[in-house]
Protein backbone atom coordinates (compact mmCIF):
# COMPACT_ATOMS: atom_id res chain seq x y z
CA UNK A 1 0.00 0.00 0.00
CA UNK A 2 1.48 3.23 -1.08
CA UNK A 3 0.96 6.23 1.75
CA UNK A 4 1.08 9.61 1.21
CA UNK A 5 1.17 11.83 4.70
CA UNK A 6 0.33 15.72 4.17
CA UNK A 7 1.26 17.91 6.99
CA UNK A 8 -0.30 21.04 5.59
CA UNK A 9 0.96 24.56 5.58
CA UNK A 10 0.40 27.64 3.90
CA UNK A 11 4.23 28.61 3.65
CA UNK A 12 5.49 24.88 3.85
CA UNK A 13 3.40 21.90 3.13
CA UNK A 14 5.14 18.84 3.86
CA UNK A 15 4.92 15.98 1.48
CA UNK A 16 5.82 12.28 2.07
CA UNK A 17 5.53 9.11 0.44
CA UNK A 18 5.73 5.65 2.26
CA UNK A 19 5.12 1.94 1.00
CA UNK A 20 3.66 -0.07 3.74
CA UNK A 21 4.41 -3.70 2.58
CA UNK A 22 3.84 -7.38 4.23
CA UNK A 23 3.84 -7.56 7.95
CA UNK A 24 3.85 -3.77 7.62
CA UNK A 25 6.89 -3.15 6.77
CA UNK A 26 7.53 0.41 5.65
CA UNK A 27 9.64 1.46 3.01
CA UNK A 28 10.67 5.10 2.30
CA UNK A 29 10.14 6.83 -1.15
CA UNK A 30 9.50 10.27 -0.95
CA UNK A 31 9.98 13.62 0.80
CA UNK A 32 9.79 17.31 -0.01
CA UNK A 33 8.17 20.37 0.85
CA UNK A 34 5.69 22.18 -1.23
CA UNK A 35 6.62 26.17 -0.54
CA UNK A 36 5.03 29.32 -1.39
CA UNK A 37 5.85 32.67 -0.91
CA UNK A 38 4.37 35.37 2.09
CA UNK A 39 4.79 37.88 -0.62
CA UNK A 40 1.93 36.68 -3.17
CA UNK A 41 -1.07 37.05 -2.44
CA UNK A 42 -3.09 34.32 -0.52
CA UNK A 43 -5.13 32.95 -3.63
CA UNK A 44 -1.81 32.37 -5.32
CA UNK A 45 -0.28 30.84 -2.93
CA UNK A 46 -3.24 28.81 -2.26
CA UNK A 47 -2.88 28.03 -6.26
CA UNK A 48 1.20 27.08 -5.75
CA UNK A 49 0.38 24.28 -2.63
CA UNK A 50 -2.46 23.17 -5.27
CA UNK A 51 -0.41 22.65 -8.35
CA UNK A 52 2.15 20.93 -6.04
CA UNK A 53 0.01 18.37 -4.12
CA UNK A 54 -1.73 17.59 -7.68
CA UNK A 55 1.73 17.04 -9.25
CA UNK A 56 2.96 14.67 -6.54
CA UNK A 57 -0.46 12.65 -6.14
CA UNK A 58 -0.41 12.11 -9.84
CA UNK A 59 3.13 10.81 -9.91
CA UNK A 60 3.09 8.47 -6.81
CA UNK A 61 -0.59 7.33 -7.59
CA UNK A 62 -0.84 6.67 -3.97
CA UNK A 63 -3.63 4.03 -2.04
CA UNK A 64 -4.46 6.35 0.63
CA UNK A 65 -3.53 10.18 1.30
CA UNK A 66 -3.62 10.77 5.45
CA UNK A 67 -3.43 14.15 6.37
CA UNK A 68 -3.15 16.21 9.62
CA UNK A 69 -6.28 17.02 11.48
CA UNK A 70 -6.14 20.67 11.61
CA UNK A 71 -7.46 22.12 15.38
CA UNK A 72 -8.13 25.65 17.16
CA UNK A 73 -4.95 26.81 18.50
CA UNK A 74 -4.10 30.51 19.80
CA UNK A 75 -2.91 31.88 16.53
CA UNK A 76 -6.33 31.90 14.45
CA UNK A 77 -4.16 33.03 11.36
CA UNK A 78 -2.02 30.51 11.15
CA UNK A 79 -4.90 27.96 11.50
CA UNK A 80 -6.89 29.43 8.79
CA UNK A 81 -4.03 28.94 6.22
CA UNK A 82 -3.09 25.48 7.75
CA UNK A 83 -7.12 24.86 7.13
CA UNK A 84 -7.15 26.27 3.89
CA UNK A 85 -4.41 24.03 2.74
CA UNK A 86 -5.66 21.17 4.77
CA UNK A 87 -8.68 21.32 2.13
CA UNK A 88 -6.94 21.38 -0.77
CA UNK A 89 -4.72 18.28 0.21
CA UNK A 90 -8.41 16.65 0.26
CA UNK A 91 -9.93 17.77 -2.64
CA UNK A 92 -6.87 17.14 -4.70
CA UNK A 93 -7.23 13.19 -3.11
CA UNK A 94 -11.10 13.44 -3.55
CA UNK A 95 -10.32 14.13 -7.81
CA UNK A 96 -8.45 11.09 -8.11
CA UNK A 97 -10.86 9.15 -5.73
CA UNK A 98 -8.11 8.72 -3.42
CA UNK A 99 -9.05 8.07 -0.01
CA UNK A 100 -8.36 10.31 2.79
CA UNK A 101 -7.51 9.62 6.27
CA UNK A 102 -7.43 12.65 9.18
CA UNK A 103 -5.14 12.11 12.04
CA UNK A 104 -4.34 14.18 15.06
CA UNK A 105 -0.91 15.61 15.71
CA UNK A 106 -1.32 13.61 19.15
CA UNK A 107 -2.71 10.45 17.14
CA UNK A 108 1.42 10.92 14.96
CA UNK A 109 3.31 11.59 17.62
CA UNK A 110 1.94 8.68 19.39
CA UNK A 111 1.85 6.13 16.76
CA UNK A 112 6.12 7.31 15.83
CA UNK A 113 7.20 7.72 19.38
CA UNK A 114 4.76 6.14 21.97
CA UNK A 115 4.52 9.20 23.40
CA UNK A 116 1.29 11.71 22.17
CA UNK A 117 3.43 14.58 24.01
CA UNK A 118 6.56 13.78 22.20
CA UNK A 119 8.69 17.06 21.34
CA UNK A 120 9.66 17.76 17.37
CA UNK A 121 12.97 16.17 17.79
CA UNK A 122 11.63 12.93 19.59
CA UNK A 123 9.69 12.23 16.45
CA UNK A 124 12.37 13.24 13.86
CA UNK A 125 14.13 10.70 15.46
CA UNK A 126 11.79 8.25 15.52
CA UNK A 127 11.02 9.01 11.93
CA UNK A 128 14.64 8.49 10.84
CA UNK A 129 14.81 5.09 12.13
CA UNK A 130 11.32 3.82 11.44
CA UNK A 131 12.20 4.31 7.79
CA UNK A 132 15.56 3.53 8.27
CA UNK A 133 17.17 7.05 7.31
CA UNK A 134 20.53 8.10 7.56
CA UNK A 135 19.39 11.79 8.57
CA UNK A 136 16.87 12.85 9.72
CA UNK A 137 14.20 14.84 7.44
CA UNK A 138 14.47 18.41 7.23
CA UNK A 139 12.74 21.26 7.38
CA UNK A 140 9.73 19.39 10.90
CA UNK A 141 7.16 19.58 8.10
CA UNK A 142 9.31 16.65 6.28
CA UNK A 143 8.96 15.03 9.04
CA UNK A 144 5.86 15.44 10.25
CA UNK A 145 4.60 14.21 6.96
CA UNK A 146 6.41 11.43 7.28
CA UNK A 147 5.50 10.59 10.67
CA UNK A 148 1.52 11.16 9.28
CA UNK A 149 2.16 8.24 6.61
CA UNK A 150 3.68 6.23 9.32
CA UNK A 151 0.48 6.80 11.12
CA UNK A 152 -1.88 5.79 9.11
CA UNK A 153 0.57 2.68 7.92
CA UNK A 154 0.16 1.89 11.61
CA UNK A 155 -3.63 2.05 12.02
CA UNK A 156 -5.50 -1.16 13.29
CA UNK A 157 -7.22 -2.35 10.40
CA UNK A 158 -10.94 -3.01 11.22
CA UNK A 159 -10.22 -2.69 14.86
CA UNK A 160 -12.90 -1.48 16.98
CA UNK A 161 -12.02 0.29 20.58
CA UNK A 162 -11.70 -2.22 23.18
CA UNK A 163 -13.35 -5.45 23.42
CA UNK A 164 -11.39 -8.79 21.83
CA UNK A 165 -10.69 -7.17 19.12
CA UNK A 166 -7.89 -5.35 20.38
CA UNK A 167 -5.89 -8.16 22.14
CA UNK A 168 -4.75 -9.55 19.36
CA UNK A 169 -3.26 -6.02 17.73
CA UNK A 170 0.48 -5.13 18.01
CA UNK A 171 1.86 -2.91 20.60
CA UNK A 172 2.12 0.03 17.29
CA UNK A 173 -1.80 -0.44 17.10
CA UNK A 174 -2.79 -0.60 20.51
CA UNK A 175 -0.50 2.46 20.82
CA UNK A 176 -2.92 4.45 17.84
CA UNK A 177 -6.12 3.16 19.26
CA UNK A 178 -4.92 4.25 22.43
CA UNK A 179 -3.64 7.94 20.48
CA UNK A 180 -7.39 7.79 18.97
CA UNK A 181 -9.14 6.99 22.45
CA UNK A 182 -6.93 10.06 23.56
CA UNK A 183 -7.77 12.47 20.96
CA UNK A 184 -11.64 11.92 20.95
CA UNK A 185 -11.99 12.27 24.65
CA UNK A 186 -9.73 15.31 24.05
CA UNK A 187 -11.39 16.67 21.65
CA UNK A 188 -14.60 14.75 21.14
CA UNK A 189 -16.23 14.58 17.44
CA UNK A 190 -15.59 18.17 16.69
CA UNK A 191 -15.65 19.36 12.92
CA UNK A 192 -13.08 22.09 13.55
CA UNK A 193 -10.33 19.61 14.64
Amino acid sequence: MIICGVDPGLTRCGFAVIEAGKSRRLQFLHVDVIRSSPNISQDRRLLKIYEGLCEKLDHFAPDVVSIERVFCQSNRSTVLGTAQVAGLAMVAAAARTIPVALHTPTEAKRAVTGNGLADKKQVEAMVAKILNLDTIPTPADAADALALAICHSLRPQGAIEGGEREQHLTAAQKRWADAARIAKKQYGNRRDM
